[in-house]
């Protein structure tokens, strides 16, 4: 199948290079023209606008930084609504609401084409390297289909259910890295207050029952000093925010999730939207006139596992097949 990818940033530029170097016929577009440039030197084709993307291919992925940007690609004059036709499909690998997907589904529905919310998870260095993780909201006739596109770009596969399911899927995964991200910052910065040795600090915490997937890759660039995650407060912000709205629609008033929309609030108006999110640990630091650092950890992450082929992720007793 013919391939278009729009949006070649932090995330969507390294799915696409996972396409691109597994031999895909793979057409791009991004307002960087220097993205651009860089995938057709490596063989890609490029479109002039997302209708023209989207009647050259057969799939067509959206990667954006938000969902207005995306309903903006989707719905504008010479947007992707305006090419796509019967029998292609959308795939939103941004993360987004899952009320906005499922407008702009039906829309896409309705010109014959097939919607698929698949946003991925476990950090940018896992996408550059076809091992990151993907979640699937769709027809299970359209999730066949792409199979073999999503486990090129990522390991383990997951299909959640109907569109729109993905969506939360990811808004909730977003919510747990960012309340972690959080409680570390306040856990290392008393320890460094406390007089611990943040080496021996960091070990502890990954040998014990407060391990998690963050501490292993954001508490490592925070120990560094690097702070680089490839993710900013902003992104933070909107996806704990999408998280919180995701809930009070459903009726649920939440106790945590507001506060980490307050705390990432704060670190925007103190340090700038666009600050790396690890970054929010200097709130902290200011308070208590310390800097947290260790020593011999790297200032950025990279996946040291072997490219392997993807696979679906079989769910045991659901309920909806």
């Amino acid at each position: 199948m013919k391939i278009g990818f729009i949006g070649l940033g932090n995330v969507g530029g390294k799915l696409a290079g996972s396409l691109l170097r597994n031999g895909c016929d793979l057409t791009v577009r991004d307002l960087n023209e220097e993205f651009v440039a860089d995938f057709v030197a490596r063989g890609a084709s490029s479109a002039n606008s997302p209708k023209e993307l989207a009647e050259k291919c057969d799939v067509i992925i959206t990667c954006l930084p938000s969902p207005s940007i995306c309903s903006q690609v989707m719905e504008a004059e010479d947007g992707i609504l305006a090419g796509i036709s019967k029998g292609k499909i959308w795939m939103e690998m941004s993360t987004t609401d899952e009320a906005e997907v499922r407008r702009i589904g039906a829309l896409v529905t309705a010109k014959g084409a097939s919607p698929v919310d698949c946003p991925v998870s476990g950090g940018c260095h896992r996408a550059d390297t076809g091992n990151i993780s993907i979640f699937a909201g769709c027809e299970r006739e359209a999730f066949d289909r792409i199979l073999p596109i999503l486990t090129t770009m990522g390991r383990r596969i997951l299909h959640t259910g109907k569109l729109g399911t993905a969506s939360i899927q990811k808004v909730v995964t977003n919510y747990l890295c960012t309340v972690h991200l959080a409680a570390l910052a306040e856990a290392l910065t008393a320890a460094k207050v406390m007089g611990m040795d943040m080496n021996v600090t960091y070990e502890a915490i990954k040998a014990s029952s407060g391990n998690s997937f963050v501490h292993e890759t954001e508490s490592q660039v925070i120990l560094n000093g690097s702070r680089d995650i490839s993710f900013t407060m902003d992104l933070v912000s909107k996806d704990v925010g999408l998280f919180d709205e995701v809930a009070r629609r459903n009726g649920l008033s939440l106790e945590i999730a507001p506060l980490m929309v307050d705390i990432f609030k704060d670190g925007q108006e103190r340090y700038g939207p666009r600050e790396l999110s690890p970054n929010i640990i200097r709130r902290l630091e200011d308070a208590s006139n310390v800097k947290v650092l260790g020593k011999g950890f790297p200032a950025e992450m990279t996946d040291d596992e072997p490219e392997e082929p993807g696979y679906e992720v079989v769910v045991p007793l659901r309920a909806d097949y």
